[in-house]
């Protein structure tokens, strides 16, 4: 019995021993209790197991402290599983498997490292796995694939082509339908032939589709029949309707075509370039017989569509008999421009079109304001003449349909005997168009009071700015402030004399232009400080307030003078330097309103100066009316008011006689303008150098040492002359 008894209670020992493990086992030789994952090394230590590690290392006597696994797949990571596989971390240690879509060549899934397997591409396309829609192709990647619209298909509306949840439909023929009011059997004849091809289109059929279009375009122009015999607003209207209804069919049926450059034409001449394509990155250039038309990928992509593009170059040589004489819309240059101030008044007499019409499309509809320009180069054989002005001009549809030629957003860029380059900022239907003019003679009196006035003023210009320079009597702030203005100014007046026509060499125009625009815009600016501390100054007549406004003018002048016409300039050149120079002269464009960064700052400064000068008065008028009859301070309140009505000249607000150059007045207002303007230097010298009694006595001073240096040198030269003689008697002698 008793051995029975001792027998049971080892075995209970040996069961309640058996769960704790190694730790348990040397528990005897160990002092501390070893936790988890880990093993005892000897009486006062333990060792984490294969794969976990504490926070004091692989031993540890700290009875508190745990073993953790180790991330072998976290960084640093000494696991390189290959270029396509992925490794797995697990308790205590870790493994290798093929990433999402590629298989183990060895069968094996799991493995160590790169060396032990390698890991293929799974084609999904060919193996089954795929989730393409059956309107889509499937097409393999490396570690995926994705699904694309067949040839001729389409996304349909919420999807994008090349993504694995892609829909399509088949490109449909869009509908287009004759415009309401035109009474033409020709014109009805080519809409039924319309409707067929538009019931009988499919993809397969899209090159013959696009063929039996341009044919029946072509033919219908050159033969059109009763429609040649609608009122012109009529004819318009339909043609009108032919040109931007072509585009926009050709702009989808296009998409079904293969990838590739394709040239349809009819028999009458007229001639389709398309230019289809997977998305890349290279420019596209479309050639034809009298076009080309240059552009870049960023300005073809559409963004939402990931499919072939489409560029597209039409020509249409019979078009010009229905559109050669409707209305040419100029954009209007400002009447406050620099150069065409200066120049004899255009007036329009007739236009022909030198070119074909044109229309240029591309797959992304959103062509209004592109990034960047589109280049054409239209080739034609008449050359314009000296009274002959030369446009690039584009098919403005209007309101009612009849449309009229406009040329807003395109401009020439160089234009020789037989082709003319142009560049606008959106696609249309263009042409180039050479208009007619009657030119009248630059007057002789304007351009005699322009280039005599600027030149004097630049004489006066500099002769007050060495006066204030080298009159210690007169510097002040005062004084700082006029000699920035006069120096901005003469500068500003050189370059325009010397360089405003330097049109031959496009890069150096467009520096010439950007300089001018700095240099007046500097100018106007020294006059908005000239007139801020004017204001001040009639403001606070103690000697403490003006020290205080000529530190607060101090501070402020040479930061605002010159920093901000540079921050305008800055914005300008960099938002749009292309519209630097124009083919006539080194200014702004108007192109864009690009001339507002010059004209906007002008008009809120004179504007504020006029605001400063009417302040400046009425605060003298005031003065004058509270002072005593002290004689030396009336006489400086009266100088102080004839000065500040002669800085209504000065301060710029004469420019505002710029705007008033429009109308029956516009030659009276040019005389007075040009008259004002180009004798700024003068009033500057006049009032703050001649007027001034300080620079006279410094100019009396100045005249005495001349005349003494003058008479001391003569009377040395003299002496010299009369000792030279007497040397030459007592030789003789």
């Amino acid at each position: 019995m008793r051995n029975r008894y001792l027998s049971l209670l080892s075995g209970l020992l040996v069961l309640l021993l058996f769960p704790m493990g190694p730790t348990a086992q040397n528990s005897k030789a160990c002092a501390l209790r070893c936790p988890p994952k880990s093993s005892c090394v000897n009486g006062n230590a333990c060792r984490c197991d294969p794969g976990f590690i504490s926070s004091s290392g692989d031993i540890f006597t700290d009875p508190l402290e745990s073993c953790d696994d180790i991330n072998e797949c976290g960084p640093p990571s000494p696991v390189y599983c290959g270029s396509s596989a992925d490794c797995q971390n697990t308790e205590g240690g870790y493994h290798c498997t093929c990433s999402p879509g590629f298989e183990p060549t060895s069968g094996a899934t799991i493995f160590r490292n790169e060396s032990e397997n390698t890991c293929r591409d799974v084609d999904e396309c060919s193996s089954g796995k795929h989730q393409c829609d059956n309107s889509t192709v499937c097409i393999n990647t490396v570690g995926s694939y994705t699904c694309h619209c067949r040839q001729g298909w389409v996304p349909k509306p919420g999807f994008r082509d090349k993504q694995m949840t892609t829909i399509c439909k088949e490109i449909s023929f869009p509908i287009w339908t004759a415009p309401p009011g035109i009474k033409s059997q020709v014109f009805s004849h080519f809409f039924n032939r319309i409707q067929d091809l538009g019931r009988n289109f499919s993809s397969a059929s899209v090159l013959n589709t696009v063929r039996d279009l341009v044919q029946e375009m072509g033919d219908l122009l050159e033969t059109p029949g009763d429609l040649k015999t609608l009122p012109l607003s009529e004819q318009r209207f339909a043609v009108t309707n032919l040109l931007f209804g072509l585009e926009n069919v050709l702009r989808r049926v296009s998409k079904a075509l293969p990838e590739g450059s394709w040239i349809f034409s009819s028999s009458a001449g007229m001639e389709v370039s398309l230019e289809v394509q997977a998305p890349s990155y290279r420019n596209i250039t479309l050639i034809q017989n009298r076009t080309k038309m240059m552009l870049t990928w960023d300005t073809v992509h559409d963004s939402g569509d990931s499919g072939l593009t489409v560029v597209g170059l039409l020509s249409t040589p019979w078009m010009c008999r229905f559109l050669a004489e409707a209305p040419l819309v100029l954009d209007a240059e400002e009447p406050t421009t620099l150069h065409e101030t200066h120049r004899g008044l255009l007036q329009e007499t007739s236009h022909i079109l030198l070119s074909d019409v044109i229309s240029a499309f591309i797959t992304n509809k959103d062509t209004e304001n592109l990034r960047f320009p589109v280049t054409f180069v239209f080739q034609h054989s008449v050359t314009p003449g000296p009274r002959e002005k030369v446009h690039c001009v584009y098919w403005e549809h209007g309101q009612n349909g009849s449309g009229h030629w406009d040329n807003r957003g395109c401009w020439v860029t160089s234009t020789r005997d037989n082709n003319t380059t142009c560049q606008c900022t959106h696609l249309s239907i263009f042409a180039v168009l050479m208009a007619h003019y009657s030119v009248q003679e630059e007057d002789p009196a304007l351009t005699v009071i322009t280039y005599v006035g600027l030149s004097f003023s630049l004489l006066c210009l500099l002769l007050a700015a060495l006066t204030f320079l080298l009159c210690k009597a007169i510097q002040n702030t005062s004084t700082s402030l006029h000699l920035q203005l006069s120096l901005c100014l003469f500068l500003a007046h050189l370059l325009f004399l010397t360089a405003i026509d330097r049109t031959e060499n496009k890069v150096l125009c467009a520096i010439i232009a950007g300089v001018l625009h700095y240099l007046y815009l500097a100018s106007f600016t020294w006059m908005l400080l000239v007139g801020l501390h004017l204001f001040l100054s009639a403001r606070n007549l103690t000697v403490v307030n003006y020290s205080s406004i000529n530190r607060f003018m101090k501070k402020i002048m040479f930061p605002v003078g010159y920093g901000v016409p540079a921050v305008i300039v800055a914005i300008s050149a960099a938002s749009r330097p292309y519209l630097y120079g124009t083919p006539t002269s080194c200014w702004l464009h108007s192109e864009k309103g690009f001339k507002w960064g010059f004209l906007g700052p002008v008009c809120a400064i004179f504007s504020v100066n006029l605001a400063f000068f009417l302040m400046t008065l009425w605060i003298l008028k005031s003065k004058l009316c509270s002072l005593s009859s002290e004689v030396s301070t009336l006489q400086n309140m009266r100088m102080l008011t004839f000065k500040a009505t002669a800085q209504l000249f000065i301060l710029g607000c004469t420019w505002c006689l710029g705007i008033l150059q429009v109308g029956p007045a516009a030659h009276v207002m040019s005389y007075l303008f040009t008259i004002i303007n180009s004798l700024q230097g003068v009033f500057i010298f006049l009032v703050h150098c001649l007027l001034s009694q300080q620079v006279r006595e410094q100019y009396r001073n100045w005249l005495k040492r001349i005349k003494k240096t003058k008479a001391e040198s003569e009377k040395y030269t003299l002496s010299s002359r009369i000792m030279s003689d007497g040397c030459k008697h007592s030789e003789e002698t």
